[in-house]
């Protein structure tokens, strides 16, 4: 567990001479009229196509600023109206992302750190379930662009946002006051680019780990790679979704594709499952899966099941479905659980084929009063969307499902309820009948 450490207010006072000085002279962004209404809604994002002009506080005409990455401003509608503030991004398509809603709110090291502190509260609960959890999900907590998990000792976070770049000695030493003495960063090239940031990543505080770390979940236990793994090390988001098919698995025939270093397959094993096919084209991640297999194994928590009652198959999903339905294979839960298909609205109509092919060919393996689980991760696809996708796969598969229940992230990873956007993870539970 993270040491006690000084008060969030004693660190962000010392801060704050340190730090920006951004006060009430803020450059102004002036929307076009009529583009002030996802404001009024309290939307974060302020996109370049709604912004009429930019200029100085003191200044009347429109004039070229120079600006630093991420500097606050004030958004104002386009009668002069304030709106919010937010930090400023020339680089990127989203122009402001918006901190306050408040004209009176002070955004300051002090605004972070207790942004950062209360975030982490709202967590404190799973800790009683886990040692790993997400303790800032961006805008969720009102620090857009700025993940912070936890895995045992560690802190690992991402600024992928200029709004977030811009408090970055502010962010680091918030996560110190909530405890960590040791801080990882993994700020990734492909988000930071469309901000006009260069990629960032390395040990930020204490020594680089030596390897995947442990870590446990409802008594499952894992192996994390904070430095090379996706995202920051683990999927933490599906952590309710894996404990769901632990309860789900017993006796049962389980297939997980796409299942990485198989963190469904570990709780269907947990969850005495009969046997557990997993599917995945990467064969390091299928290395790491055998050998927190064998971890679990040797802590005595497999379930009902031995060791032999696992398979671990290196092939693309797709094919081995196909495989799977010529030699006529059957499962009683499936999961499917794919990479992001849509990164964009660019790739909707090519995501929503292979979603449907995906889950129509997993459909056909199901046994009758089998159970499918799937995913999308794809933050351009709508939840009525893919419903709508996979409605389509049934009626193709030629079979009768039941939606029984809608799947969604963890409660780590909220949805701010102006910013629709941050459901990015959406699933259904289906029943064959």
């Amino acid at each position: 567990m993270p040491r006690p450490a000084p008060s969030a207010s004693k660190l962000a006072a010392k801060l704050s001479g340190a730090l920006p000085k951004l006060g009430h002279s803020r450059p102004m962004v002036v929307l076009l009229a009529g583009k002030d209404k996802s404001l009024l809604r309290r939307h974060p994002w302020v996109f370049a196509g709604a912004i009429a002009t930019v200029r100085a506080a003191d200044s009347g005409r429109p004039e070229p600023l120079v600006m630093q990455p991420g500097e606050l401003v004030d958004v104002v509608s386009n009668d002069g109206r304030w709106l919010a503030s937010g930090g400023y991004c020339e680089a990127s398509s989203i122009r402001v992302r918006c901190l306050s809603f408040s004209r009176d709110e002070v955004i300051d090291a002090a605004w972070v750190t207790e942004k950062i502190a209360a975030a982490i509260a709202r967590r404190a609960g799973l800790i009683e379930r886990t040692d790993a959890r997400r303790l800032v999900f961006g805008e969720a907590d009102g620090l857009p662009g700025l993940i912070v998990d936890h895995y045992g000792p560690w802190a690992v976070m991402q600024i992928l946002s200029a709004a977030m770049e811009l408090w970055r000695d502010a962010i680091v030493a918030a996560i110190q006051a909530a405890g960590f003495t040791q801080i990882y960063e993994r700020s990734e090239a492909s988000a930071r680019q469309k901000e006009g940031l260069e990629a960032r990543e390395g040990v930020v505080l204490g020594q680089a780990p030596a390897g995947p770390m442990p870590m446990i979940e409802d008594g499952v236990h894992h192996l994390v790679d904070i430095v090379a793994g996706h995202k920051t090390g683990a999927y933490l988001d599906q952590r309710d979704n894996r404990e769901l098919v632990m309860r789900l698995a017993q006796g049962k025939r389980v297939l997980n594709c796409f299942c990485y270093t198989g963190g469904f397959s570990h709780a269907a094993r947990r969850g005495g499952a009969a046997s557990v096919v997993s599917v995945d084209s990467s064969e390091p991640a299928l290395a790491q899966a055998r050998e927190i297999e064998l971890l679990n194994l040797a802590q005595g928590e497999a379930g009902s099941s031995g060791q032999e009652a696992s398979e671990w198959i290196a092939s693309n999903a797709f094919d081995l479905l196909k495989s799977f339905e010529r030699t006529g294979r059957v499962f009683d839960l499936i999961v499917l659980d794919p990479p992001k298909f849509a990164p964009s609205q660019h790739h909707l109509d090519k995501a929503a084929r292979a979603y449907k092919e995906l889950n129509l060919k997993a459909m056909q393996l199901l046994a009758p009063g089998g159970l499918l689980l799937t995913f999308s991760c794809s933050g351009a696809v709508s939840v009525e969307l893919f419903q709508k996708i996979v409605a389509g796969a049934v009626i193709d598969a030629g079979v009768q499902m039941q939606l029984l229940k809608r799947l969604e992230a963890g409660s780590d990873h909220p949805m701010l309820m102006t910013h629709p956007e941050g459901e990015y993870l959406k699933g259904l539970m289906l029943a064959r009948v």
